[in-house]
């Protein structure tokens, strides 16, 4: 068996908490189509899939958008189209490259960074089509397998200068059958396009940027050899979230009112009073408890939920809120 969807470190996933999420939909609205505007690892789509007709999946990131191309999808395809790349994973010896000359001795061994771009490079060679699902299927293989090994605490903010090296293995997806439509866009233009039965709302809350957080997955999957900078070796900065601005109150609340759903679910966590700056919300509890009861007749459930932690951030009584809303028309 492959990687699963959720078997990969993100900030802020729900992978412990999909149970939970999903029982909170009411069955008669276990039907039609569900949105997923801020999909982040895809878990919970995943989750609902054999409970409605489509899915609809949208997040900024290039990384998570080829993360969900490869797994949902009706197209066929034959996991065999790619053995080559586990031949060249098992035997090859890589030449200096890009990627080996940019993370190798830092998130990666030099052989592993090395590997890892040579193996990025082949997927262009065997699949060039954009629309191919097995070169997405390829791509995702790759994040899931590189992530794997990275020296890092779960996000490329920063690596480990005296962590055990991981030594890198190339494992294939387990890819889903499942109705979808994938977005890379604003979330909030989007939903003004957008019809759907349930939506589910997991915007990032606080100033971490997903795309800084994230950078080296996402220049593996452009491959676009960016310049970088800093001791992280971070590109230039792009696809950066209102949400993780001090925007981010007018932002869910023009979301949230420009959703067309019968039922909407809103994550949200209590990290609003954490002791790092970086980690304290943007959108305080209020705000967001105001912004729901204008869209319809909300509840709000809570649960202990143990937070991300980087090995900096101390935050004790750490619970994640589901506010439940019935839309009114």
């Amino acid at each position: 068996m492959g990687f699963q969807i959720g078997n990969r470190r993100y900030i802020g996933s729900k992978k412990a908490l999909v149970p939970w999420i999903v029982d909170n939909i009411p069955a008669r609205h276990l039907t039609g189509t569900f949105f997923d505007a801020f999909a982040g690892t895809g878990i919970v789509s995943n989750a609902v899939a054999g409970k409605f007709q489509t899915l609809i999946l949208n997040d900024l990131l290039y990384s998570n958008y080829s993360i969900y191309k490869g797994f949902f999808g009706t197209e066929d395809f034959d996991l065999n189209k790619l053995r080559p790349l586990i031949q060249i994973a098992n035997n090859g010896v890589p030449a200096e490259n890009y990627f080996g000359n940019s993370f190798g001795g830092k998130y990666f061994s030099h052989h592993d960074a090395n590997l890892i771009g040579e193996l990025r490079s082949q997927i262009d060679i065997l699949f060039p089509d954009e629309s191919d699902r097995h070169r997405q299927i390829a791509i995702a293989s790759l994040l899931y397998s590189a992530d794997r090994s990275a020296i890092t605490v779960g996000h490329y903010e920063a690596y480990l200068k005296t962590g055990k090296n991981r030594p890198f293995s190339f494992d294939l997806i387990d890819p889903l059958i499942a109705d979808v439509e994938v977005f890379r866009e604003d979330a909030n233009s989007l939903a003004k396009r957008i019809k759907s039965d349930v939506v589910y709302l997991d915007p990032p809350y606080n100033s971490r940027q997903y795309s800084r957080f994230y950078h080296v997955l996402e220049t593996l999957t452009k491959w676009d050899e960016p310049e970088l900078f800093g001791v992280a070796l971070k590109p230039k900065p792009e696809n950066l979230s209102d949400y993780s601005r001090s925007a981010a109150a007018d932002s869910l609340a023009d979301l949230v009112a420009n959703l067309e759903a019968k039922f909407i679910l809103i994550s949200y966590n209590n990290t609003y009073n954490s002791k790092s700056s970086s980690s304290q919300n943007k959108i305080t509890l209020d705000q967001i408890e105001e912004i729901s009861h204008l869209k319809g007749k909300t509840n709000i459930v809570e649960k202990p939920h143990k937070h991300f932690n980087s090995g900096k951030t101390s935050f004790a009584d750490h619970r994640e809120y589901l506010f439940t809303i019935e839309v009114e028309n």
